[in-house]
């Protein structure tokens, strides 16, 4: 499952190395070739899709980059600038691509960051580890928040903005404390959700902007609350889809123009699009396990693009393992929120508030 030439490592090379164009991609086993290897593996042909009632759907995904990332995440549509930028968490790497002409590079490499949204004047606000918030503008980084002291030990983990331009914000777990939900508010005033979480990960937003969806990882659920657009608050939390059974644990998460959602899974080699029950309804399957997240875009976002982890260990998860995929016509996708914080007093302003107690316990 390696290259097939010396010529297909250094391009590889060139596309680690930072501005590559589309047409320099390595010759590694297509997409669909590595596909039928998995469902090999993974029996999707009898025993998942006997066991889900899913449609296991014939989507080519198809490798846009190879950036070997240990853990590719976050992608996101930048409406303004018509690219696509994504984050390799744990080596600090920021990456963008323009499907218009190909062009792709690495734009920023720093501390670890978890997770990002894009500010209504076009700037990235960055949440990376210790609690740090960050605006990175064209070559530019900006800290506005040097740390949180509750979260010197852990780091930032999948992100969202609201209708309102607030971030949900995750935190991983560490050895000390599970992880935890915040809220930043536009003033600065950050806001304890959600304690006692496995791990935090992808979030949604319904349509008509009056639920929230909440993935944790480990507990393998995908929770919906009630959510008030007004004040930002969060609450009736239930279990909205259980994946204890499937192959694969949720992991990032993104809304469609129907209002299903789609999550990518862990481990499972899929993403996978739900019914309004919960039930999954289909699967695309990616040819490496290690699927962390997803988000339309395009400019009628219609394209689907797909992270990958597990670059850094190519010979255990496969030669496109830390790719950036695609798949082409779906159905459209919602675009993301703008965050809208004012970061000019974000650091003289941001206070921290208590957890309420407003939830109920997980209902199944």
């Amino acid at each position: 499952m390696g290259p097939s030439s010396s010529s297909a490592m250094e391009s590889v090379a060139a596309s680690r190395s930072g501005r590559t164009r589309l047409d320099e991609s390595p010759a590694w086993p297509t997409p669909s070739q590595m596909i039928t290897v998995l469902k090999d593996v993974l029996g999707v042909n009898n025993r998942m899709t006997q066991k889900l009632s899913t449609k296991v759907t014939n989507d080519e995904p198809e490798l846009i980059v190879d950036y070997a990332c240990e853990t590719g995440e976050n992608p996101l549509w930048h409406p303004i600038e018509r690219r696509l930028y994504w984050t390799d968490i744990p080596n600090g790497r920021l990456f963008c691509y323009n499907p218009i002409d190909g062009f792709h590079e690495q734009c920023y490499q720093g501390r670890p960051v978890g997770g990002f949204t894009v500010q209504s004047d076009g700037s990235l606000l960055l949440f990376m580890d210790r609690g740090m918030i960050a605006v990175w503008r064209r070559n530019a980084l900006l800290e506005v928040i040097s740390e949180i002291p509750e979260e010197q030990s852990s780091r930032f983990n999948d992100v969202i903005a609201d209708p309102c331009g607030r971030v949900f914000c995750g935190i991983m777990s560490t050895p000390e404390r599970k992880g935890r939900l915040y809220r930043l508010d536009l003033d600065g005033s950050l806001h304890l959700l959600l304690e006692g979480i496995g791990c935090s990960n992808g979030m949604a937003f319904s349509p008509d902007s009056k639920s929230f969806y909440y993935t944790d990882s480990f507990a393998r659920e995908i929770y919906l609350f009630d959510y008030d657009i007004e004040d930002g608050a969060i609450c009736n939390q239930r279990v909205f889809a259980d994946f204890s059974k499937a192959d694969g644990l949720p992991d990032g998460v993104t809304m469609d123009a129907d209002g299903q959602l789609w999550s990518a899974l862990w481990d499972g080699a899929c993403v996978v699009r739900l019914l309004l029950n919960g039930e999954i309804e289909k699967r695309i399957m990616l040819p490496t396990r290690e699927v962390s997240s997803l988000t339309f875009g395009g400019d009628n976002y219609t394209d689907l693009y797909i992270t990958t982890a597990g670059g850094n260990h190519k010979e255990v998860n496969g030669p496109l393992a830390g790719g950036l995929f695609r798949v082409k016509g779906q159905v459209p996708g919602l675009p993301e929120f703008f965050s809208r914080i004012n970061t000019t007093t974000l650091n003289c302003s941001l206070r921290l508030s208590s957890l309420p107690n407003q939830f109920d316990t997980p209902s199944r």
